[in-house]
């Protein structure tokens, strides 16, 4: 099949400038490492609540047992390093908004404060939400009652947060990614600290019971339930770290004092 004479003619007409400043060139490298990142992390995220945890429990307890291992641990793969590399990819970014913010309002140093600020608030976000799951009793133990808990911290900790960063000349992009990447940090601490620890050692006990007919231990009942308590709060959380990232570029409504 020829290409027609006219379209050759305008792509050769096509002015192609790649950008001098190579700080441009790291930040798309890093937004499009972040994006297929994401795309892999919270895809996995909502494809394990909402495919394939309701699918398992309808299965019959051996056709459980012999699915659950080979599928958890392929996808949990994926599914953890996909999350640390968005997050190193979306910090660097961060690092950069933060910096150009901080020259721009004529202190250099700012950008450390920020970043130490930053990092304080939302590790004690997480601390206190970590509490909260390895507690699992009571209204606890619900998914519904652990979203709302985690709105209100993380709510709590975005208003702090931004009540010490918001400071003149701190554009809306850095604040927006600075909440959506609290949340995403709360995500991530959550996806390593919490569901791959429980996660690994189900998947153990799980194998051992169908090689070995070894019986599951007691405590597999709470680390599976901790463990999606975790993956739902994720769930949950996703929605507003999704908006805040969007916002940065697309909805402008967060500026310094």
């Amino acid at each position: 099949m020829m290409v027609p004479a006219h379209v050759v003619a305008a792509l050769l007409k096509l002015n192609i400038q790649l950008p001098a400043n190579p700080s441009d060139t790291e930040q798309i490298v890093l937004r499009w490492v972040h994006f297929v990142g994401g795309i892999t992390w919270i895809g996995l995220l909502y494809f394990f609540n909402l495919v394939s945890m309701p699918v398992l429990k309808e299965l019959d307890p051996s056709t459980r047992i012999r699915v659950t291992p080979p599928l958890m641990l392929k996808a949990l793969w994926y599914f953890r390093w996909a999350a640390v590399l968005t997050w190193l990819a979306g910090f660097r970014y961060f690092m950069i908004l933060a910096q150009t913010d901080a020259d721009a309002a004529g202190n250099h140093s700012l950008m450390g404060k920020w970043l130490g600020i930053w990092f304080a608030c939302w590790f004690v976000a997480f601390a206190i939400l970590m509490g909260l799951l390895q507690a699992g009793q009571g209204a606890l133990n619900s998914g519904w009652m652990v979203g709302i808990v985690a709105a209100l911290v993380v709510s709590a900790t975005g208003w702090l947060e931004l009540s010490w960063i918001a400071v003149p000349g701190v554009s809306n992009r850095t604040l927006c990614i600075s909440l959506g990447g609290g949340i995403a940090t709360i995500m991530l601490l959550s996806v390593w600290g919490i569901v791959w620890r429980c996660q690994k050692r189900l998947i153990a006990w799980t194998r051992a019971n169908a090689e070995q007919s070894t019986p599951m231990p007691p405590e597999a009942a709470r680390l599976a339930r901790m463990a999606f308590l975790a993956s739902r709060m994720n769930f949950w959380l996703s929605f507003p770290m999704l908006f805040f990232m969007a916002a940065s570029a697309h909805y402008p409504f967060l500026s310094g004092q």
